[in-house]
C-alpha cells in the first residue's frame, strides 16, 4: 500500500517529464488497489501509446538496418528500443522518442543517402561545400521523416567537439555486442561503453530527467561488468567525476546500490559528492538549465576533473564553427577558414548579452 498521500497529477506531469510514464504504470498495476483507477486509466493510455510508438520505431530502426547491410555498411543502434528490449526485458517499458545509430565518419555520406531513399531528411541542411567540415568538427545528423520531426539520429561522436571527450569510436564498434530486437539481431555497444557513453550524455544535460538513471540503473545491475576497465577508460578520457556523479545520483534518487569493486573510489571523491548534492537537489525542485547559458558551460568545464580538459574545452569551445556560423552568413569554399572570426564574434556577442542581464 501506498503510505503517504498522493498528489497524482503532480505525479502524472513529473512521470512524462522524466520519461517514466510506463515503468510507473508496470509498478503501480500491482498496487491497483491503492491507485484510483482514473489515475491508472491514464497512465495505461499513455503506455499503450508507447506500445504504438515502440513498435513504429523498431520497425523503422529494422528497415533503415537492412537498408544498410545491404550496402555493406555497419552502424551501432543504442538507446531507445534497442535499451529497452536489451536491458530493460520489454521495448515498450522504456520511452522512445527516436532512433540512435553510432556510425562511422567515412560512412555519413552514403548513410545519408540511403536513408534519403526511405523518406528520412535532414533536419538542418548543411551546405554541400561545408559538408565535409561539419562532419570534421561535428557530431551527428538528425533527420525527420513523414512519421514525425528528429526521429533518427546518425552520430559519429560521442558529444559536440567542443566538449573535449574524445571517445574511441572505432574501439567502440569492435567491443560491441549483439542483442534481440523485435526478433533481428542487432549489435549494440558493450555494457561497459553503454554506462560511459549514457553517464557523459546526461551530464551533458545536467542529469536532468530520471529516465537517464534508470537505464544507468539497468546496466549496473550485470554482475559481470569489468569495473577495472570501466575505471581505466573513464581515467583516460577525463571522465572520472562524471561517471562517479552519475553512480551516486542513480543510488541517491533511484537506490542503485553503489558498485562495490569501484565504491571507495566514488566515496573518496569529494568534488563529486558535492555535485552530486548539487544536482539531485536541482532535480528534486525542478531546476534545469539552460545549454546557451553561460552558467550552464561553467558547470561543464567544473565537471571536469583535468586542468587540459577544461582548456580543451575552453578553446574548442571558442574556435570550432558550426551550424549557427554557416547559417549566419554563407561563404564561398576558398573562404571557409574565415569561420572561426565569425565565430569568435557570435561568442562576443553572446558574452554581451550575458553581460546586460
Amino acid at each position: 500500500m501506498l503510505e503517504r498521500p498522493i498528489d497524482w497529477e503532480t505525479a502524472l506531469r513529473l512521470a512524462d517529464q522524466h520519461g517514466t510514464s510506463s515503468l510507473l504504470y508496470q509498478n503501480l498495476s500491482r498496487l491497483a488497489d491503492a491507485v484510483p483507477s482514473p489515475v491508472l486509466a491514464s497512465l495505461r493510455r499513455r503506455y499503450e501509446r508507447n506500445v504504438h510508438k515502440s513498435l513504429f520505431l523498431a520497425r523503422e530502426l529494422i528497415r533503415i538496418l537492412n537498408c544498410l547491410d545491404a550496402l555493406g555498411i555497419e552502424v551501432i543502434p543504442y538507446k531507445g528500443v534497442v535499451m529497452s528490449e536489451a536491458y530493460y526485458g520489454d521495448m515498450a517499458l522504456r520511452q522512445s522518442g527516436d532512433m540512435d545509430l553510432f556510425v562511422r565518419k567515412r560512412d555519413v555520406a552514403r548513410i545519408k543517402n540511403a536513408v534519403n531513399d526511405l523518406g528520412y531528411t535532414p533536419r538542418v541542411p548543411i551546405p554541400e561545400d561545408a559538408e565535409q567540415d561539419y562532419i570534421a568538427s561535428g557530431y551527428e545528423y538528425t533527420f525527420d521523416s513523414y512519421a514525425g520531426k528528429n526521429l533518427l539520429e546518425l552520430q559519429w561522436a560521442l558529444q559536440p567537439r567542443f566538449y573535449a571527450v574524445d571517445f574511441d569510436m572505432d574501439g567502440l564498434f569492435e567491443r560491441a555486442v549483439s542483442v534481440t530486437v523485435a526478433g533481428r539481431r542487432v549489435k549494440t555497444p558493450s555494457p561497459e561503453d553503454l554506462l560511459l557513453v549514457l553517464s557523459v550524455h546526461t551530464a551533458k544535460h545536467v542529469w536532468g530527467r530520471l529516465i537517464w538513471l534508470c537505464d544507468i540503473a539497468q546496466i549496473v545491475k550485470r554482475e559481470n561488468l569489468n569495473w577495472d576497465w570501466v575505471q581505466s577508460q573513464a581515467r583516460e578520457l577525463g571522465i572520472e567525476r562524471i561517471l562517479h556523479i552519475t553512480l551516486l545520483l542513480a543510488n541517491r534518487l533511484l537506490a542503485t546500490p553503489i558498485p562495490p569493486p569501484i565504491e571507495n573510489a566514488i566515496l573518496a571523491d569529494r568534488a563529486a559528492r558535492a555535485f552530486a548534492d548539487q544536482i539531485a537537489a536541482a532535480v528534486a525542485a525542478g531546476v534545469t538549465y539552460e545549454e546557451q547559458q553561460l552558467s550552464y558551460f561553467r558547470l561543464m568545464i567544473r565537471l571536469r576533473e583535468r586542468r587540459t580538459d577544461r582548456l580543451r574545452f575552453l578553446a574548442r569551445l571558442t574556435f570550432t564553427p558550426g551550424p549557427g556560423e554557416w547559417e549566419a552568413i554563407r561563404l564561398p569554399r576558398t573562404l571557409f577558414p574565415l569561420y572561426h572570426l565569425v565565430r569568435l564574434v557570435r561568442l562576443a556577442r553572446l558574452a554581451s548579452r550575458f553581460a546586460r542581464q
